[in-house]
């Protein structure tokens, strides 16, 4: 394998290193995982152009999973919090710490893909009354 020297900015390396301990992983652990799943992003194509915000990520089962660009927030977590919960979007945003338009697009891109969120949002509804049992 090939050897590569990376600085991190400090702040960057403090969250990495944060991360891949809670993962139970190392730092190049999580660097390699982390490249991986971008290429992985990258290779699939699942980006819809017509929502820049929104991206897609392999999740631990290896699933591609779309969030929102720049967090780890998944979509159908927000589309769970307007529909179900019936918050509004400037709440969500609240909640979040995020901002009213990002959580606008969301729902613009659930409404584009609804069958895949709602797909999503009720397997974890049949997956959490399993392990509630």
């Amino acid at each position: 394998m090939t050897q590569y020297s990376l600085k991190l900015p400090p702040k960057l390396q403090q969250e990495a290193e944060k991360y891949a301990t809670d993962q139970g992983i190392t730092l190049d652990n999580l660097i390699i995982w982390a490249i991986a799943e971008k290429i992985g992003s990258l290779k699939q194509n699942l980006d819809d152009n017509n929502f820049p915000d929104i991206v897609y990520s392999r999740n631990q089962e290896g699933e591609m999973i779309p969030k929102l660009r720049g967090t780890n927030i998944q979509v159908k977590t927000l589309v769970v919090a307007v529909k179900n919960w019936q918050l509004t979007p400037q709440q969500v945003a609240d909640e979040y710490e995020i901002s009213e338009e990002q959580v606008n697009n969301v729902m613009a891109f659930y409404d584009q893909h609804r069958q895949e969120i709602d797909t999503a949002i009720a397997t974890d509804k049949v997956l959490e009354s399993i392990y509630n049992e």
